[in-house]
């Protein structure tokens, strides 16, 4: 079996040169065009933002967002804005966004912007509009806001005007939401965040609607307190005849809660609360910009690239502490333990990623337009991003631009982009627009990856990411083949590799992991351990530059595990690294003259991470 297959792309294919690395070459699968995916068909690769503020969010407010739904929307359509005094726009449009503004103090929020909305003159939001400095709002924030919400029973501000103006304020969001929806060609997604911090643990989640039959008020951390509570709450959406998902985010941050072992009174989780936790939270934040939750460096050494956006200076805020359990890897392992016990997964995500923005500006994640932060004036500059903080939450040089969500889907429609996230569909990147797909199928011909019909036949013999691969039938043997496949950012980075993360559960309940390198650029060859060496770098640290002249646009191999158990139960997820480019403080240092950030790396390697495919065990 050729375990490597490294591909060129043709003279036509993104207008680039071929970068011959291998005498075998494939080609891409060619677009179809929206609307015409079938099962024998390739779908789409549409890009997102899954989480987002707006000046509808307090805290962003706070920060200096101005931007409303509306500019947030012109923004991610490619029109130019305002943020921080200067002038940002996207060099590539998105596909589709979702403004997922806090559903706490979306009434407050509304009687502050709304000229004649109820409270709008009253003399605490008075006080709000007219402070003049971050230093100034940030106090005031953290007097009148703070204190209660991460706290376990949190509570209106005294400024709050009445259940009312929470209505009021989700009616303006909608109205946004549908004025911009364009299917076909640019798609909003009806959506809001839930903000649950016990404790100061990070529980919050992103809440997205099929379509606008939604309810007429959203449910907040002052409503309900804990996530059981919203799930009853769906429960209650759903004999309405709505449709609704929730997305887990920035797990780092979680203090152990995102994904414990016990429910939020404390007793065991069971199969009932498995089985709701599946139901309506089929996804999971990879990364956004407080930071990278797959891994961290410190649990995972064996990893070489786990040090990558670990955003440590979380821990020096509201007693968090970083535990393994914190982190998405470990947390969907964990996961087949349950399901080993209890029948049902509690923790089957598949992965997507979002910025959390609190500018108003979806999707912004390029390395060199940090220029205008994430947060408003907290890291508006590059003084406050070198040596501030977002306040209560991380420090600068820690945060990053933040991630993006791909999701394989027919159409740019609301329907197909959120059937697509239901399903799993999903893919998260760390910024990047590079593309990846996995499969996995039992029959699968060798020569799969270098095949005109590759994904067509992927799809018909096969599984895509995100789904349940069935046990074998017919002339199977062995482990199943699984499909990898990338192509680079057309305005990226070249290429490292593709690696496949395999993670299972014995007999006894323990969980394992192992890491496969099965597609790479160049002539490098594995070493004992069958590790890839590492690419090298073309970055010119005092320019900020860099050139493809390492990597490879387009990777693609067919790969069988070499240890597969059919009696374990497994889990399997891609990861694609691009090679080194410079981090956006690097940028920063050069544009302003100023050395490099010691102790902050100075390169990165942007990358993508599939949603995973599950193998249940064959019973014996």
């Amino acid at each position: 079996m050729r375990k490597q297959a490294t591909l060129a792309l043709g003279l036509l294919m993104l207008g680039l040169v071929p970068f011959q690395h291998r005498p075998a070459a494939a080609k891409a699968p060619a677009p179809v065009a929206a609307g015409k995916a079938t099962a024998d068909l390739p779908k789409n690769a549409y890009f997102g933002e899954s989480h987002l503020h707006t000046a509808y969010s307090l805290d962003a407010y706070i920060g200096g967002a101005r931007l409303t739904p509306d500019g947030a929307y012109r923004f991610a359509k490619g029109e130019t804005v305002e943020v921080n005094g200067q002038q940002f726009r996207l060099r590539r449009p998105l596909d589709w966004a979702a403004v997922t503004d806090h559903a706490e103090f979306i009434g407050e929020m509304y009687s502050t912007l709304v000229p004649g909305a109820p409270g709008h003159d009253q003399p605490l939001i008075q006080q709000l509009r007219g402070l003049q400095t971050y230093e100034d709002r940030e106090n005031w924030f953290l007097t009148m806001v703070v204190k209660s919400n991460r706290g376990s029973t949190p509570s209106h501000p005294p400024f709050y005007a009445g259940e009312a103006t929470e209505r009021s304020g989700w009616q303006e969001i909608l109205a946004a939401t549908q004025r911009h929806n364009e299917p076909g060609r640019f798609t909003t997604i009806p959506a809001y965040e839930w903000s649950a911090a016990p404790q100061g643990g990070n529980l919050h989640r992103n809440v997205f609607f099929r379509d606008m039959n939604v309810p007429e008020k959203v449910m907040s951390y002052i409503d309900i307190n804990r996530e059981t509570g919203l799930w009853a709450w769906f429960q209650g959406l759903e004999r309405q005849g709505m449709q609704v998902l929730a997305i887990p985010h920035n797990a780092n941050a979680s203090k152990g809660m995102m994904f414990a072992a016990t429910r939020p009174d404390g007793a065991p989780i069971d199969s009932a609360y498995a089985d709701i936790r599946s139901h309506f939270e089929p996804l999971i934040e990879m990364m956004q910009i407080k930071g990278n939750s797959e891994v961290h460096r410190a649990f995972w050494g064996a990893d070489e690239f786990a040090g990558f956006e670990n955003a440590d200076s979380i821990q020096d805020y509201s007693g968090r502490t970083f535990s393994k359990g914190d982190f998405v890897r470990d947390g969907v392992i964990q996961g087949l333990a349950h399901e080993q016990s209890l029948g049902v997964n509690p923790f089957k995500y598949g992965f997507v990623g979002g910025t959390d923005n609190h500018n108003g500006t979806p999707g912004n994640t390029a390395e060199d337009n940090f220029m205008a932060g994430s947060h408003g004036a907290a890291d508006g500059s590059v003084a406050r991003r070198r040596d501030g903080e977002v306040g209560g939450w991380i420090k600068g040089r820690d945060l990053n631009p933040g991630a993006l969500t791909g999701v394989w889907a027919a159409a740019n429609t609301r329907a197909d982009i959120w059937d697509a996230m239901k399903r799993r569909e999903t893919f998260a990147t760390s910024g990047t627009r590079l593309k990846v797909r996995f499969f996995a199928g039992w029959n699968y011909p060798r020569d799969l990856a270098t095949r005109a019909d590759m994904i067509a036949l992927a799809y018909r013999q096969g599984v895509p990411m995100g789904a349940d691969l069935p046990p074998a039938k017919g002339r199977a043997a062995g482990s199943p083949t699984f499909l990898v496949w990338a192509l680079k950012d057309p305005d990226g980075a070249h290429l490292d590799r593709i690696q496949i993360i395999k993670g299972w559960v014995d007999a006894q309940g323990n969980t394992h992991e192992t890491i496969h390198d099965v597609a790479w650029a160049g002539q490098r060859s594995p070493d004992a351990n069958g590790r890839v060496p590492a690419i090298g770098s073309t970055v010119d640290l005092k320019r900020a530059t860099y050139t493809n002249n390492l990597g490879a646009p387009v990777l693609a191999a067919t790969w069988r595990d070499p240890h597969f158990d059919p009696s374990v139960r497994a889990l399997y997820y891609v990861r694609v690294l691009e090679i080194p480019t410079p981090r956006w403080s690097t940028y920063d240092a050069v544009r302003a003259g100023l050395p490099l950030l010691e102790g902050v790396a100075a390169t990165v390697q942007e990358r993508a991470w599939s949603s995973p495919i599950w193998l249940a065990p064959v019973p014996g």
